[in-house]
């Protein structure tokens, strides 16, 4: 997940108006004061280049102060493994130019191939390193010896930038995390319930789908922002248990209220009263002011609806020509996910609870859910390549014509390159830095090439630059502009490149200002031209992994646990969102079928489990090991546009013969998914099949 998403998630509603809220000039007004506090310091710790700490500050703010101390923490790492590897190469290479960039063009390859593993901000300090090491090393070609002290001034800047940008965002009118995610699991909470009110009434498919898009964003920003609220305080850390285990409460919830929607026309009387029921909780939950702030009432309800639909209800003895007990099969089938749903919205809510107020958990409590994530290994391998060729080729244009100023092209060769090449759309995040970029350039000419020589002095610098900077930053407060604002911040000081004494030299500031833009051209070039990224070719990637998910699920000896096969499955569906709305109505079947497969596999999971209940008769456990392995291979084997196999027209069958042959409770849920399981494979027949990937 992007920053810029991170930030729409932890803002009010109302940050992505085009009017800025109080929290948006708080944040502003807060970012421009820890920038000219670091740009101060630099001049009294006389730094050689102290427009990087005023720069920093601006790279690393965010609205949330565990955001800001998460980034520069790992812009810290970033900086510190870059500037080793700076020393290092160097060291070793310096005395040849040709090895030397060859080097380092592998390096920042190897830094980009980690970057694309990991996530934000460990992804940005990944990235961080490999281009840290290019700006370090490449003032020193010649003069190695020197190295060693361009390092450390280097990290010295940086240090001193997020120094200012963490104690500021920390002591000046904070936005914690800790209270972020609060909020946040409060809003999400009544996004479920308006889900769930939806699903039940029939409501509009289009909006429905938005809500379960956001919600599966927000349980995955819920996971993100864990991490910053433990760097903001310690004693958060705590708390951290019950974050893990809501969020995998709030996936299990959002599965079952989804396949309540898939299954919402009721027949059997026995399910009227319960859907009635649901209907009128989550309505009268949406619709509460202030419902969460005691959740007391809302537990109890749903305690007493989880423990009647797990009663066994009146089943009819008698069905139709043509029923073969498929009403008893589908009575079942919404019972058990109607009690589903309430019981994980019942332990979402208590997880709420805990977050308020946090109490020491007993040994009972300590297995954590597992937080999955999907790593895309083709895709960073891609951008790995792409990165180091990018950087290598232009780096060799640099020492082939010894244009001085081709230095600057190589560094942000090398810089955008790896920075947004992990990127739904990298061409369009690269071009909104350049449009940024481009933008800063004239006020960056008029502040420093006109008005500050002829009116030097701090005094006069802060005159001409805070009506600048506080609207840039009042836009980089806006997820809208997010990108394009804080790309004209950072570059207008980086053209600007403040020092205590200004001085008139158009020459050197547009060459080196052409320099910048040309590589950032030249690096939306290559991600268009070289190993460009196809996002079908993704989306059946990530399709494929799902399917090996559920393959595993079906024949792994050891059943794995129902968190991390959730965690990882909506971690995938939120990777393929993107890239969905990439390929228009082609990709929506992916997309529902990718979140029809979360069902299969928990239907799965709930199979595996009833093969090692004793009460279950030897010859429908073995039908069951029959059909998952029969699964397996319709998964793994069958391609798009050929005929289903035999697993799901025999789940259907023996579906039915359960139900006319036993009225026991464990018996009509195995029947129940397996019914699940069939349905959800042929809603999505070419989604459940082989693609090309």
């Amino acid at each position: 997940m992007t920053w810029a998403r991170l930030k729409e998630l932890a803002e009010t509603p109302l940050s992505g108006l085009a009017q800025p809220t109080r929290s948006d000039w708080i944040f502003a007004l807060r970012t421009v004061s820890a920038g000219l506090i670091a740009l101060l310091a630099s001049y009294a710790l006389k730094l050689d280049h102290p427009q990087w700490a005023m720069m920093t500050v601006f790279i690393v703010a965010q609205p949330v102060a565990g955001m800001v101390l998460a980034k520069g923490f790992y812009r810290l790492l970033g900086t510190l493994a870059g500037g080793l590897a700076a020393i290092g190469i160097t060291s070793l290479f310096g005395a040849n130019p040709w090895l030397l960039v060859t080097v380092l063009a592998l390096w920042i390859g190897v830094c980009t191939l980690v970057s694309s593993l990991l996530r934000n901000p460990e992804a940005y300090g990944a990235a961080l390193a490999g281009y840290t090491a290019m700006i370090i090393s490449l003032p020193a070609l010649g003069q190695p010896h020197i190295v060693v002290e361009l390092a450390i001034a280097r990290c010295a800047e940086i240090v001193l930038g997020i120094v200012c940008a963490g104690v500021t965002s920390r002591l000046i009118l904070p936005k914690l995390a800790a209270d972020a995610i609060i909020s946040r699991l409060k809003r999400s909470i009544l996004d479920l319930a308006e889900y769930a009110g939806g699903a039940f009434s029939g409501g509009d498919p289009a909006s429905l789908a938005a809500l379960q898009r956001k919600l599966i964003a927000d349980a995955q920003t819920l996971a993100e922002m864990r991490t910053y609220a433990r760097l903001e305080a310690p004693s958060f850390a705590t708390r951290a248990h019950s974050v893990r285990r809501t969020i995998g409460q709030l996936l299990w919830a959002l599965s079952a209220a989804r396949a309540l929607h898939s299954h919402r026309r009721p027949k059997n009387a026995a399910l009227i009263p319960m859907r009635s029921e649901l209907k009128a909780f989550v309505g009268e939950l949406a619709a509460t002011p202030g419902a969460l702030d005691d959740t007391r009432p809302w537990v109890a309800r749903l305690d007493a609806i989880a423990s009647k639909a797990r009663e066994m209800p009146e089943l009819p003895n008698d069905t139709g020509p043509n029923d073969n007990g498929e009403d008893k099969v589908g009575t079942i089938t919404r019972l058990t996910i109607a009690g589903d749903f309430a019981e994980a919205l019942k332990q979402v809510m208590r997880g709420l609870d805990a977050l308020r107020s946090p109490v020491s958990r007993t040994s009972s409590e300590r297995g954590q859910p597992a937080l999955v994530v999907h790593r895309d290994y083709q895709a960073a391998w891609r951008n790995a390549v792409r990165a180091a060729l990018a950087t290598l080729l232009v780096a060799i244009f640099w020492l082939t014509t010894k244009w001085s100023e081709a230095a600057g092209t190589v560094i942000l060769v090398a810089v955008v390159s790896s920075l947004f090449a992990s990127r739904p759309d990298p061409v369009q995040s690269a071009w909104g830095f350049f449009t940024g970029t481009l933008i800063a350039l004239p006020f960056a000419f008029l502040v420093g090439q006109v008005a500050l020589p002829a009116l030097p002095g701090f005094g006069w610098f802060t005159l001409f630059v805070v009506p600048i900077l506080v609207p840039a930053a009042l836009g980089m407060a806006n997820p809208r502009h997010v990108g394009v604002a804080t790309a004209f911040a950072i570059n207008f000081l980086a053209f600007l490149s403040p020092h205590q004494q200004m001085i008139y030299d158009p020459g050197p500031f547009f060459a080196g200002s052409a320099s910048i833009l040309v590589g950032i051209l030249i690096a939306i070039g290559v991600f268009i031209v070289v190993l460009p990224a196809d996002p079908w070719v993704t989306v059946e990637r990530i399709s494929q992994a799902m399917r090996e998910d559920l393959a595993r699920l079906c024949l792994h000896e050891r059943i794995p646990r129902r968190s991390a096969f959730e965690s990882l499955a909506y971690d995938r569906i939120n990777q393929l969102m993107p890239q969905v709305q990439q390929t228009g109505r082609k990709g929506d079947p992916m997309l529902g079928g990718s979140i029809a497969a979360v069902t299969v596999g928990l239907e799965v999971l709930r199979l595996r489990q009833a093969q090692l209940n004793s009460a279950i008769p030897r010859e429908t456990v073995e039908f069951i090991g029959n059909f998952l392995r029969g699964l397996a291979r319709e998964l793994l084997f069958r391609r798009p546009g050929e005929p289903q196999t035999a697993p799901v027209a025999v789940a259907r069958q023996y579906a039915a013969s359960i139900a006319q042959r036993s009225d026991r409770l464990e018996m009509l849920q195995i029947a129940a998914s397996l019914r699940i399981i069939a349905a959800a494979m042929e809603d999505y027949p070419d989604f459940f099949a082989k693609g090309r990937a």
